[in-house]
């Protein structure tokens, strides 16, 4: 495949919340209102001719982009927690209009702080389901005191109307691509061996004790 970078994102949240369509609606453009609740994890796949989103030294970066989707019960919890290391960044959704998948999300980033490739991964937070105003039950300043809390991107979306969909992504894989470019040690970045480093650690700038050529 002709790309410049692989980038693997991960959905995650509660049941119902609406992963599966927003990912839909980035890849296809299109929305189903039948609701199909996904069984472990599946993902989906764009290319992108990365031109206005990121440009680099004057280049623009080809993007092959997988969105994993993962389930969002608590039975099949271990095994999408395997597949947190492996990812790059997170695309963390809850429901606009229920209040318990609001709350879940402080036990969200708790199992990222212990699964992703570093303890203070890149996240967006979507709130979604923005369409459905009528029904809506979490305020735009609770959403965005809970985001600002735990360090987070925020972004009310619909998967219906296609609304701030794309630019959730878009969002999320440019502050993944300054990470990539800034990262002092790129092996340890996902999809390399070894326990990745915290980039925003103190200590990631000082000179390395030993040398290895594994």
């Amino acid at each position: 495949m002709d790309y410049d970078y692989l980038i693997k994102f991960l959905a995650l949240g509660d049941s119902g919340v609406g992963k599966t369509s927003f990912l839909y609606q980035y890849t296809d453009g299109s929305f189903n209102s039948r609701f199909i609740s996904t069984v472990g994890i599946d993902f989906r796949e764009k290319r992108l001719q990365q031109l206005q989103l990121y440009q680099s030294k004057g280049r623009n970066h080809r993007i092959h982009l997988q969105l994993w989707d993962t389930a969002g019960q608590e039975r099949f919890r271990s095994l999408t927690t395997a597949f947190y290391r492996d990812a790059m960044g997170f695309l963390l959704l809850f429901d606009l209009t229920n209040e318990q998948s609001f709350l879940e999300i402080r036990n969200w980033v708790e199992q990222l702080r212990l699964h992703a490739y570093c303890e203070s991964p890149d996240v967006i937070l979507c709130g979604n389901k923005a369409d459905l105003e009528d029904r809506r039950v979490i305020t735009e300043w609770r959403a965005r005191e809970m985001a600002e809390k735990h360090g987070l991107v925020y972004l009310e979306t619909s998967a219906a109307t296609g609304q701030n969909v794309a630019r959730s992504v878009e969002t999320l894989l440019e502050k993944v691509m300054i990470r990539m470019e800034t990262a002092v040690d790129r092996a340890m970045l996902p999809g390399r061996r070894g326990r990745p480093k915290d980039l925003n650690d103190a200590d990631l700038n000082a000179p390395s004790a030993h040398t290895c050529t594994c």
